[in-house]
């Protein structure tokens, strides 16, 4: 009996096998290339999600309505409305409030302007502020101490009677309540001595102040006829600034009832 020898297989026709990747080397560049897709199908899916949330409320909201009764209906209408008119209602209270308080601000400024005009012009009138203006320059000579305490007074009531606002008189300011006293050749006025010539400057109009002491029996010629002379001297701009203390009442108070 005889043995053959087994068959002889041929080998295998093709390119010859290449062993598998290791793990984490071929699949790094896939990964890779996967994560931004993997991103946008998130962000896809959040937003499809959100969009679904918002219509699904709305609708829902939609259904409430569409199943409401009409009694609710009328109701959820009333009070939109009502709502709308508490609104409107609250804008013109601003509104008004705001109108209010710019008027108060504008009438309260006026009113400190006003106070503060009126304030000034008193302080001028009884001699507490300084002044200037147009006015006279007058000098009184008296070399013979022949001027007595009715001739100052004679020049002070002639100036006011011809419009004089203010005065000094030898630099003493001359006041609704200012006093002469003394005798010829020492002349006090307010208690304060004052000696010729007499300097004295005087706020008002000119060329009616000038005429009034020039008038037959005037001032210029009282003071001549005591041996003295006077001179004036009419200038544009003159500044009276001594100042008389401001008095305190004694008995008077003022009105807080207004």
């Amino acid at each position: 009996m005889s043995t053959d020898p087994p068959p002889v297989e041929p080998p295998p026709v093709g390119p010859p096998p290449v062993d598998p990747p290791q793990a984490g080397e071929g699949d790094r560049p896939a990964r890779r290339r996967d994560l931004p897709a993997a991103l946008l199908i998130g962000v896809l899916t959040l937003l499809l999600g959100f969009a679904f949330t918002v219509q699904v409320r709305n609708s829902d909201d939609e259904q409430v309505l569409a199943g409401a009764r009409e009694e609710d209906l009328v109701r959820i209408v009333d009070e939109v409305s009502s709502r709308g008119v508490r609104l409107r209602e609250q804008i013109a209270d601003q509104r008004s409030a705001l109108r209010q308080l710019t008027s108060s601000d504008s009438e309260t400024a006026s009113a400190l302007e006003e106070a503060g005009t009126r304030a000034a012009a008193l302080g001028v009138l009884n001699g507490t502020a300084p002044a200037e203006g147009p006015g006279l320059r007058m000098t009184l000579r008296d070399p013979d101490d022949g001027l007595r305490v009715t001739d100052l007074i004679d020049v002070i009531q002639e100036l006011r009677g011809a419009g004089a606002e203010t005065m000094q008189f030898d630099g003493v300011r001359v006041g609704l309540s200012t006093a002469v006293t003394g005798t010829a050749g020492a002349l006090l006025i307010d208690g304060r001595p004052v000696t010729a010539p007499y300097e004295v400057l005087v706020l008002g109009s000119p060329q009616d102040l000038e005429t009034a002491l020039n008038i037959p029996g005037g001032v210029v010629q009282a003071v001549g006829s005591r041996g003295g002379s006077v001179t004036i001297e009419q200038v544009p701009e003159l500044l009276v600034d001594a100042l008389r203390p401001l008095p305190e009442a004694q008995y008077a108070a003022p009105d807080d009832d207004d």
